[in-house]
């Protein structure tokens, strides 16, 4: 069944601040907490849910403030342009909202050919060799089919020779380097190739296509890309110069679920491997890229971790790890329900938009 396009009586949005269970660093620094919008999609035959990232660097908005005036005037006549995660977040709550009336999964929807998914972690940039290796070996005993490694220029090589001793030769290994090196460091990344990694993503600045086809012809390790894949016309771009061949899929990125299913059909088309990255989702985003996840180009595992990874407590039933694989949800809409008193717990403020009161 396909969706009514019925707009919405009103949109909530809820600012939350969730705890981490462990600091987790990325390229804009330590995180204590995550911050998100959510968004509710209010009609009258049902509500639905959306989740927009904040601070956690390029495909992410860089804080509530900067987006939580343009999503209150979303749906003014001549509403300002949303960026992308703020864009993909009311689309999931509209889709979720209309799924859940026609009865159907977005799992459904979006074309998912698969029950579980392969789970992959993001390991971050550790105080030491001896605490780096400590995670790693227990993200592998907890099951995860993957291992990603954070990298920057001083933490490469040495700490990716250590994990790669620690896991063995057939462990899957990739690293991101999250554009910290430039194609000066081409040398030093090269070193990284004898380690037999799945990828090395993101290495070089976000707008910076040349470099990317300039280094990928340097090394033996696939290059990823992530950040740089914005819209089909810039992977068709990155594709065609040779400056990626792989990509990370992000709906967040890219605006929404259903641009990020067309980047994953043209990736299909050209014989591309894509997969699902993460940016520190609750439930409600972990819930949307499981469901694209299971579409058949994904065939690398995803930053798809178990709820507990990164939450003591998540918004939705948790995701849990089964033999180093996420079930897809299969109820209707994003499948999975926001749990009230956990939400009315994270949430640090609320503002109700009524279109055309």
């Amino acid at each position: 069944m396909t969706p009514s396009a019925r707009g919405p009586d009103a949109i909530e949005l809820r600012r939350v601040a969730l705890p981490l269970v462990a600091p987790f660093r990325t390229a804009t620094g330590a995180h204590q907490t995550v911050e998100k919008v959510l968004i509710r999609w209010i009609a009258g035959d049902g509500e639905g849910w959306g989740e927009c990232p904040v601070g956690l660097g390029p495909g992410s908005v860089s804080s509530v403030d900067a987006v939580w005036s343009l999503l209150l005037h979303a749906l003014d006549a001549a509403p300002p342009a949303l960026p992308a995660p703020a864009a993909a977040a009311l689309e999931v709550a509209r889709l979720d909202a209309e799924l859940r009336a026609a009865g159907v999964s977005l799992a459904v929807h979006l074309g998912a050919t698969r029950d579980t998914v392969d789970a992959g972690v993001a390991v971050g940039i550790a105080p030491t060799l001896e605490a780096l290796l400590t995670e790693v070996e227990r993200r592998r005993e907890e099951g995860y089919r993957r291992v990603k490694l954070k990298i920057e220029p001083g933490w490469d090589v040495e700490p990716v020779a250590a994990v790669r001793e620690r896991l063995g030769a057939e462990f899957p290994l990739h690293v991101d380097g999250n554009s910290a090196y430039r194609l000066a460091d081409a040398a030093q990344l090269a070193q990284l190739d004898r380690f037999g990694l799945l990828m090395i993503e993101q290495p070089l600045p976000v707008d910076d296509l040349d470099g990317h086809a300039a280094l990928a012809r340097q090394l033996r390790t696939p290059v990823c890309l992530d950040e740089s894949i914005s819209s089909l016309a810039v992977l068709e771009r990155a594709l065609g110069l040779g400056a990626c061949s792989i990509v990370n899929v992000k709906p967040a990125r890219l605006g929404g679920v259903i641009a990020a299913r067309e980047v994953h059909d043209r990736c299909r088309e050209r014989g591309v491997p894509v997969w699902c990255g993460g940016m520190l989702e609750t439930g409600v985003g972990r819930a949307v890229n499981v469901a694209l996840a299971a579409l058949p180009g994904f065939t690398l595992a995803g930053d798809l971790s178990a709820s507990d990874r990164y939450f003591a407590v998540d918004l939705t039933p948790s995701f849990v790890l089964e033999d180093g694989r996420l079930r897809v949800p299969r109820g209707s809409g994003i499948g999975v329900d926001v749990l009230p008193d956990v939400l009315a717990d994270v949430t640090t403020a609320i503002e109700v938009v009524r279109p055309g009161a």
